[in-house]
């Protein structure tokens, strides 16, 4: 029995050691560029209120939007791990924040939207930790411009 005791706390370092990949995504900055950018036979003044509505419409809290610049920034609703929190003193909140960039160029309008996501992690003695992760899979920007392109319809009129 002595010998399970000297051998659990190492198995259990070494299992708390061991690191976890994450998948890599090998797309070229053209490749993530055109994934995130469309472009539409419209002028700014309908644009840019349709990309502030659709925003809020799929959970966004908006901070900042100028028009001037066309810069847009908003955040996601924090989500908190409440079993992490309660059993082992870690806090753990993630939340995904939204960077847009609308451009007028000519007569068309270009909008590219950048999102990331964050996963903030809180330990006791006031240690802290601040994951930031690209969003690279196209189905997030896939569903933001088909509702864009919605809001765009209805606030033209055509």
């Amino acid at each position: 029995m002595k010998k399970f005791y000297l051998i659990f706390p190492l198995i259990f370092l070494f299992l708390a050691g061991c690191e976890t990949t994450k998948p890599t995504v090998n797309l070229t900055p053209l490749e993530i560029q055109s994934m995130q950018t469309r472009t539409y036979e419209n002028k700014i003044d309908v644009v840019f209120p349709s990309v502030m509505s659709v925003l809020q419409d799929i959970g966004y809290s908006i901070n900042t939007a100028d028009i001037k610049t066309g810069l847009i920034t908003g955040e996601s609703a924090a989500e908190s791990d409440e079993a992490t929190k309660f059993w082992l003193g870690i806090s753990n909140v993630t939340q995904t924040k939204a960077n847009v960039f609308i451009e007028e160029i000519n007569s068309k309008t270009s909008v590219r939207i950048n999102f990331v996501t964050t996963n903030k992690k809180s330990y006791g003695y006031g240690q802290t930790d601040r994951e930031d992760v690209k969003v690279l899979s196209p189905e997030p920007y896939q569903n933001a411009f088909e509702k864009i392109e919605n809001a765009i319809f209805v606030r033209s009129g055509s």
